[in-house]
């Protein structure tokens, strides 16, 4: 692996952050990842707190630098990790969120449809691999869990990856919301590996108690926040207004890049195109969306321009949670109440009334599971050991159901009725 000669950014989390290595550094430099700059790693979280600005670049940055500890960590247990392996590892943990589209999570599936970020990161990625003459090669096999060391991979998308601790502390960092931060460097030097896979040793276990508590807390505060919620469902509901005109050749302002996401179905799964797809997508970031909203504010759709007006001057839907029994009649009851001037058919009353339902869970035990070597060298499964732990089965998922209505509609807080 080449070094690179005093490449360093300056980081407000971890303070100075090296670049590893020439090829690292040419991978950032590339305009595929400069597109990160512009791609905001909260999406419209910042309607709450203010401060959430930072971006996928930052986030990005940062988990290559936890991945550079990590790696630091196993070696000095004994775990062998090769140059290469250690290049790879660190492009394809810097790379695994490249696919991300606009507003990341909120408008995932509203431009392209039937493929995920991930999908899109593992194009990006093999394009890269052929401008840098194979190089990634090592860093594909990682990220898509086809490399012999099983390890390598649970590093980067796993239950305890360096991706998630980076983002809690992070997103904890920018949003103001102290409850999510994470003792990332006692979790790192509690890594171990174990017949090929990733565990944490047993003395760690109760800083891996406090991280489950802090996402869950996050999801509680920051990513399922109803009003978050309302704003980027108004925020799908505007691509999805402006998608159906545009479609109907009807004539509405947009950037450049955007048009023709809105005219016509990008197929990001067409090996025959992928090239061109790709190079579409990498065109596209947060500003060619708000930058069209703010003119959609002057569109003579009633729909399109109500919508915009709200996500640019925050005058959002009101949301209030519901018990799930009780949400299709309180949707039936709302619907009346909605000025008909917004409506020309019945469907259209979907933009400004409907029902919404968020439910996450906060560790599964099934699926990449956190594992433990206990003293014996004897690997348990964290949940196995919940008597030690503050941990409860029952507290482990998160569901609310909400009701989304437009702020003209009057509520009365007595008994749900409207």
């Amino acid at each position: 692996m080449k070094k690179t000669k005093n490449k360093i950014l300056n980081d407000p989390i971890y303070g100075f952050i090296s670049i590893p290595s020439e090829l690292i550094y040419k991978i950032i430099e590339h305009t595929y990842f400069q597109r990160l700059r512009r791609i905001s790693q909260l999406g419209l979280s910042y309607l709450v707190y203010p401060g959430a600005h930072h971006t996928r670049f930052h986030h990005a940055i940062g988990a290559m630098h936890l991945m550079q500890k990590a790696i630091l960590v196993l070696k000095n247990k004994g775990v062998r990790i090769n140059e290469l392996e250690e290049e790879g590892l660190l492009i394809a943990i810097l790379l695994h969120d490249i696919g991300h589209g606009p507003f990341s999570h909120a408008l995932e599936h509203s431009l392209v449809n039937n493929i995920s970020h991930e999908s899109i990161s593992i194009e990006f990625m093999k394009e890269l691999n052929s401008i840098f003459k194979g190089r990634l090669s090592l860093a594909i096999k990682i990220f898509q869990n086809k490399y012999k060391k099983k390890f390598l991979h649970q590093l980067i998308s796993s239950q305890i990856d360096v991706d998630r601790l980076d983002y809690l502390n992070r997103d904890s960092f920018y949003s103001g919301v102290a409850e999510g931060i994470v003792n990332s460097t006692r979790i790192i030097d509690m890594y171990n590996v174990f017949n090929g896979n990733l565990v944490v040793d047993y003395k760690g276990i109760y800083t891996i108690e406090k991280f489950l508590l802090s996402r869950k807390l996050m999801y509680l505060q920051v990513y399922m926040h109803k009003t978050v919620l309302s704003a980027e469902h108004t925020l799908m509901n505007i691509l999805k207004r402006a998608k159906y005109l545009a479609s109907n050749n009807i004539s509405i302002f947009s950037t450049n890049n955007l048009k023709k996401f809105l005219s016509s179905e990008i197929n990001m799964n067409d090996k025959k195109n992928i090239l061109e797809n790709l190079k579409l997508f990498s065109k596209l970031d947060d500003y060619d969306i708000m930058t069209s909203i703010k003119e959609w504010q002057n569109s003579n759709d009633l729909i399109l321009s109500c919508l915009s007006k709200q996500i640019i001057q925050r005058k959002l839907h009101k949301i209030h949670e519901i018990d799930e029994k009780d949400a299709k009649y309180i949707l039936k009851q709302t619907k009346k109440k909605l000025n008909k001037k917004y409506i020309k058919k019945n469907s259209d009353s979907e933009y400004f009334v409907f029902l919404l339902q968020t439910k996450h869970k906060i560790y599964t035990p099934k699926k990449n599971p956190i594992n433990v070597l206990n003293m014996k060298k004897n690997k348990l499964e964290l949940s196995s050991i919940e008597k030690e732990l503050n941990f409860n089965k029952k507290q482990n998922t998160i569901v609310k159901n909400f009701i989304c209505y437009h702020p003209s509609i009057q509520r009365r807080r007595k008994n749900n009725e409207f």
